[in-house]
Order: structure tokens, then sequence, then C-alpha cells
């Protein structure tokens, strides 16, 4: 058997020790084959996996399954995996999303305990100098404050998804008033953004509260039916940042110096975003979105090596505030 064909077959074991095991169909997909290909995996599989098990589902196809135990010494997380762990764990904590950054660290510690003892002191040196080499808490800068309390709740919430009673405070509220809500999602920014239905208003629209101008938040027992279209990476995309307003929300073109253009091409300033060089090597940059607010904030920092060609109500905005004496670039 070939090193390759080897690999293929432990990832195969991987995909049969699930609770309901693999099927052709789905080797198939999994590792780009035919149909006779993947049976001769199977054999494989049976062969190198005595206790390897074969039932019919209850929707009339074959699926396989090994013990989960028979495969577990093969499967041990690399120091790579664990310090991926540790950096989406300490990400989350600095993004103010405590409780899951205390899910992913619950995490690791179990992966820990179920990795062999030989193995695990040495993961632990090579994860420790691996999460050294790469700076991973090192994030300076502003981040958002967070109320462990009020993230319980809406952690709750979401995965009702339950209606949340908020005492919330506008930006233009005198004082924090009580709002019911039906929570939608989570975009994380500079700032957090609560997407949520509110019941107050009778138009539907989905509306976002910053989290840290929500003092305090209570969820209720009633739960609700999430629109089945909404789509949460969709709706993000309508913004170029967290910010919506429909008023805005237009297609942008801005326009990048050929000193700075190689630096900007490699940014993504919005998921659905596309690109033209031009014939004297600046970068033209073109979405559909809104918030320029935010857009200002960023813009700002390129100085005059950027120039808005669209929206006009953009470019008007930042006009007057292109600086030439910036010593380098975002």
């Amino acid at each position: 058997m070939s090193f390759a064909k080897a690999i293929d077959l432990l990832e195969l074991a991987r995909l049969a020790s699930g609770r309901v095991g693999v099927s052709l169909s789905e080797i198939e997909a999994r590792f780009a084959c035919v149909r006779r290909t993947a049976q001769r995996m199977t054999d494989a599989l049976e062969r190198v996996f005595p206790d390897t098990e074969s039932y019919i589902d209850l929707e009339g196809h074959k699926r396989w399954r090994v013990p989960r135990g028979k495969t577990s010494e093969f499967f041990a997380p690399t120091s790579d995996q664990l310090a991926a762990l540790e950096m989406a764990r300490t990400t989350l904590s600095q993004s103010g999303l405590n409780q899951e950054a205390s899910h992913l660290a619950g995490l690791a510690d179990t992966i820990k305990l179920l990795t062999p003892d030989r193995k695990r002191a040495g993961l632990e040196a090579d994860e420790e100098a691996l999460l050294e080499a790469m700076g991973h808490a090192a994030r300076p800068g502003p981040r958002p404050a967070a109320d462990s309390a009020v993230d319980a709740v809406l952690a709750e919430a979401l995965k009702g998804p339950f209606e949340v009673m908020i005492h919330y405070r506008g930006r233009r509220d005198e004082a924090a008033r009580e709002r019911r809500i039906q929570p939608y999602g989570i975009l994380l920014g500079s700032r957090r953004y609560l997407v949520a239905k509110a019941l107050d208003r009778d138009d539907g629209r989905l509306r976002h509260f910053r989290v840290e101008d929500i003092e305090s938040a209570d969820l209720t027992e009633n739960w609700f039916a999430r629109d089945e279209h909404f789509d949460l990476d969709a709706h993000a995309a309508k913004a170029f940042g967290v910010y919506q307003d429909d008023r805005e929300y237009a297609e942008t073109i801005w326009q990048f110096s050929p000193r700075a253009a190689p630096h900007a091409a490699r940014f993504q300033f919005h998921p659905h975003q596309q690109t033209e060089w031009l014939d004297d090597g600046s970068l033209r940059v073109r979405f559909t979105a809104s918030g320029h607010l935010e857009m200002c904030w960023h813009l700002y920092a390129w100085g005059d090596q950027v120039e808005v060609l669209a929206p006009p109500a953009l470019a008007d905005l930042v006009r007057d505030y292109r600086r030439d004496d910036f010593p380098g670039l975002p």
C-alpha cells in the first residue's frame, strides 16, 4: 500500500468512527472517487480494522462503522491543532465572548485528557512553543466591554431560540429602557452587535443592538420560530462593518493609487468585492454595502492614497480629510 493510500485509509477510518459510520456515496464524495474504488476502500478498512461493523440504515443504504476505541490511537491531536484551538479561545476572549472562550478551554482540557499519556507531554511542550512563536496573545488596541451575565443569557436565547427582555440604552436614550426582542445572531467587529427583531415595533425588521449597551438581559420562556430564509452571512454582507442603513446601501467604488495598490490588494474589504487593475498600476475595488461612517473610519487610515469614486455621498464625507503626511499604510 502506498503512503497516500495509507493516509486515505486512516481518513476513512476517522469518518467511519462517527455515530452513523460512512456510506459508499459519502466515500465517493469525500475522496472524489468512483463506486468501485469506494468498495475497495471499504474492503481495506475491514482488513485493517477487523472490528468494522456494517449495517443497513433507515434509508436502505449500507454503512460501515468502526468502534471509536479502535481508531483513537491513530488520531491523537497534533500540536498545531491544539495551538489553533488556544488561539481561537484567546480571540473569542478578546472579542468579549467569554462564555464561548470558556467552552473552548473546556474542550481543550477534554482533548488533552483523552490523549495517551506518552504523547501528552510532548504535545503540550510543542503547543507552548508554537504559541510563543506566533505571539497569539498580542492583540493591542481597544476591544468591546463584556458583561458575562448578559452574554450567558444571549447564548441561551440564541440556542432556543427564546425571546429576551433587555434593558437597552440607545444612542438617543437618556436612560436604558425595556425592550422585548427575538435574537437572530451576533456580529463581531470593533463592537459587538446583536441582530434581533424588536417586538415593540410592528415592521418586522431586523435591528442591531450594541451588546455593551445592554445593561441587563432576562431569558423568557417564550420560544419563537426564526425566519427560515434568514442567513446571517448574507445579512452581514449588506454592511461594510456592522452598521447597516438601507438609505446608504449602494455600489461603492474605491481607487487605490499605484503606491498603495499592492498593499490594498492583500485586503478583503468586503466578501463580495470585485477588483480591477488599471493600466497605471492603480487598483479599483467595488462592492455593494452600507455603513458610510465605518467606511470613513477605514478610508481615513489610507490618507490620500485612495479616492472614493462612488457613491457621491461617501465621496463628499471623505474629500476634505485625505491627508498626505501619513508615514505608513494600514
